[in-house]
């Protein structure tokens, strides 16, 4: 004992020992020491391996066996009295320990019925309600109790009790229903099912007390009990089961009102395609077809397309089988009529959905349902200020238009289609000139011609557009009215005065009419404006009037003019070929010689210069070719060089290669052409030595 203190104190004192040191290194460093892992050091697999089965096993079979306690035999009424005596206190002591304990009740009160003690078992019972009233269980296992042992009226007044205390609970009243009609008691069982009817239950609790009625063959009861059931429980399922027995039990007449009734009394969004496809199945059924094939296209038409998969399938195969091939395509057109729906409903705004949907009405030929569709669409306008936004959404309109004026022959609505579209346009922001030709064109076919000439001035006014001025111009060119064609040309010019085609196509209007001074005037005004989008093309324009009227020197004078604000190239090219068809050889040639004198020296105009010398010395092949080899000696050599790119951010990101000319009376060009002549003959001097 003493060795035993001795190192236990020992333990205690290095325990301490640790413990305070632990303490001072925690409050040090304030970090917790973690245990250390012990590490594996044989990783290899056992040679015998234990199943989870074989650990499983051995434990149920090292299991100690459950105590079953003794059988105890009776052999007299003392001891009867005794084993009673002792069971009921224990119940008793049981009951005051767990007295909201049900099982304890139930059992007590089996124990006194196994024991023939019915007054004690009620009694038992009685107790057990008054804690626990609500408890079904117990309610059950009484009525139970005085059935089994034939206490019917007992028994009928502990589930009349029941039923009145919980009236909700299901399973009571089942009970009651089913322990009437097995005494044969129908009005009793009736009575009781009326009664339980009053607190509107559960589907199945209706179908049980309508199954009842027909087992008896009560089948106006029945339907009575049909009837209240769908106005109780309003679901498509609760009225294809009344229509299900009227289909058994009643006549055509009657199950076809079942329908209707729940057509019209269930909600639109509360139908769905299975109350359709067995109305549509019974007419089949009584081979009424129209019938059938009309509430196919009612229930298509309300039905959303996503939950009509089936009613699709069963219309085309009632097409096939009962229709013809009209039918089949009216039934493939309500499809795609559905399909449509369904994705305009969902984005209003793509246009390309509905002029699907559009060319599918327009192709049926039905022109009312065509414009509903129509008046459809164009009310979804753009929400954008953006005219890349409204492109589509005009063409629309442009659409409803052509369909009003040629497949409804309905001017007066296309010209309102056109006026109401113009009315939606934001012309602050911008403007269709499409638009406004067509409500023109249209008034011109109808011959309108001031109406015509209303709305295109009106365009011109509030938005001017230069396809519009074009398309006005044309309108009066073909009604032969000169003097508006020169008035829109006027307000075309004033409007845009840098359009050099409008000036040339003004000249040629007026050239055409043998108004040659006017012409003039016109070209003259044009190449004087300060700004021009095009002016060669004005000046070549002016230039081959004034050559077409035979005016030499009014042409010269024009070059002259042309090269006193341009000196470019073609310029001179072409004043040069002009001089050559309708001067001499002399003038050309001064011409060639200004060209080259002003390009020459310039390091911008190299290319400009061998172009120039090249047609030069063309011409003087085609003339006596009086300085053909001066012209020789001057053309320039072509050469490579390359030279670097730079990038947008000043630095050098590559090189690239680009061709330069070299002329032999320039002196920096001519040493540097002897040097490349002499590297080339060079070159091709190793190249033969090799």
């Amino acid at each position: 004992m003493g060795d035993y203190a001795a190192q236990k104190e020992k333990l205690k004192s290095l325990f301490d020992k640790a413990m305070e040191k632990d303490g001072t290194e925690s409050s040090a460093n304030s970090t917790i020491p973690m245990p250390r892992i012990a590490k594996v050091k044989n990783k290899q697999p056992a040679a015998v391996q234990i199943t989870a089965e074989q650990i499983i096993r051995e434990a149920k079979d090292k299991q100690e066996q459950s105590f079953e306690q003794p059988r105890q035999k009776i052999a007299s009424a003392e001891e009867l009295a005794d084993y009673q005596l002792e069971k009921r206190a224990e119940f008793e002591n049981g009951i005051r320990k767990a007295r909201f304990s049900s099982g304890i009740w139930i059992r007590y009160a089996q124990f006194e019925e196994s024991q023939f003690e019915f007054e004690r078992a009620r009694s038992v019972w009685e107790r057990a309600l008054e804690v626990h009233s609500r408890n079904q269980a117990i309610w059950i296992r009484y009525a139970e109790m005085e059935m089994k042992h034939r206490n019917l009226n007992r028994a009928r007044n502990v589930l009349d009790r029941s039923v009145g205390l919980l009236p909700r609970v299901d399973t009571l009243w089942y009970k009651y229903t089913f322990m009437e009609e097995m005494l044969g008691n129908i009005g009793g069982c009736r009575q009781v099912f009326d009664r339980w009817m009053q607190w509107e239950p559960e589907e199945q609790a209706w179908l049980t007390y309508a199954n009842f009625e027909l087992r008896y063959k009560e089948f106006d009861l029945a339907r009575k009990v049909y009837q209240n059931y769908v106005s109780v429980h309003p679901s498509v399922q609760s009225w294809l089961k009344y229509a299900e027995f009227e289909q058994r039990h009643g006549t055509t007449d009657t199950t076809r009102e079942v329908f209707e009734a729940a057509v019209e009394q269930l909600e639109e969004h509360t139908r769905d395609e299975e109350l359709f496809l067995a109305f549509a199945k019974f007419e089949t059924s009584v081979k009424e077809y129209e019938r059938a094939r009309a509430i196919f296209k009612f229930s298509l038409d309300h039905i959303p397309r996503g939950q009509a998969t089936k009613l699709y399938k069963a219309f085309v195969a009632f097409e096939k089988q009962h229709g013809d091939k009209d039918g089949v395509e009216e039934v493939i057109v309500a499809k795609r009529r559905f399909e449509y729906e369904e994705k305009v409903r969902d984005d209003p705004l793509d246009y390309d959905v509905w002029f699907d949907y559009l060319r599918l009405e327009e192709s049926e030929g039905d022109i009312s349902r065509a414009r509903e569709v129509y008046e459809r669409a164009v009310s979804n306008v753009p929400p954008s200020t953006e005219k890349r936004g409204w492109r589509r959404y005009i063409y629309l309109w442009i659409k409803y238009a052509l369909f009003e004026e040629i497949d409804a022959q309905n001017v007066d609505r296309a010209r309102e289609v056109l006026s109401v579209a113009l009315e939606r346009i934001p012309h602050k922001h911008f403007t269709f000139s499409k638009i406004w030709i067509m409500a023109a064109q249209l008034e011109v076919r109808a011959k309108q011609l001031s109406q015509a000439r209303k709305i295109m001035g009106k365009s011109i006014g509030v938005c001017p557009k230069e396809k519009t001025f074009k398309e006005y111009i044309e309108l009066e060119l073909q009604l032969g009215n000169v003097d508006r064609v020169r008035i829109i040309y006027s307000k075309y010019l004033e409007w845009n005065p840098e359009n050099c085609a409008a000036w040339a196509r003004f000249a040629e209007f007026e050239l055409a009419l043998g108004e040659v001074e006017r012409c003039r005037s016109i070209y003259e005004l044009g190449v004087q404006q300060p700004a021009l989008d095009l002016p060669e093309v004005l000046w070549k324009a002016y230039i081959d009037f004034e050559i077409s009227q035979g005016e030499i020197e009014r042409t010269r004078l024009l070059f002259e003019r042309l090269l006193d604000r341009t000196s470019h190239v073609k310029v001179y090219l072409t004043f040069a070929k002009f001089e050559a068809e309708h001067g001499s050889t002399q003038t050309t040639r001064d011409i060639f010689s200004r060209a080259d004198a002003h390009y020459k020296g310039n390091p911008d105009g190299r290319e400009e210069r061998a172009l120039l010398l090249e047609a030069w010395l063309e011409f003087e092949k085609s003339t006596d070719g009086g300085e053909v080899v001066k012209l020789s000696k001057m053309q320039p050599q072509r050469i490579k060089k390359k030279r670097p790119i730079i990038g947008d951010d000043g630095l050098e990101t590559g090189w690239e290669e680009y061709v330069d000319y070299v002329f032999p009376d320039e002196g920096g060009g001519l040493a540097n052409l002897k040097l490349l002549e002499a590297a080339r003959a060079w070159k091709r001097q190793k190249t033969s030595s090799e």
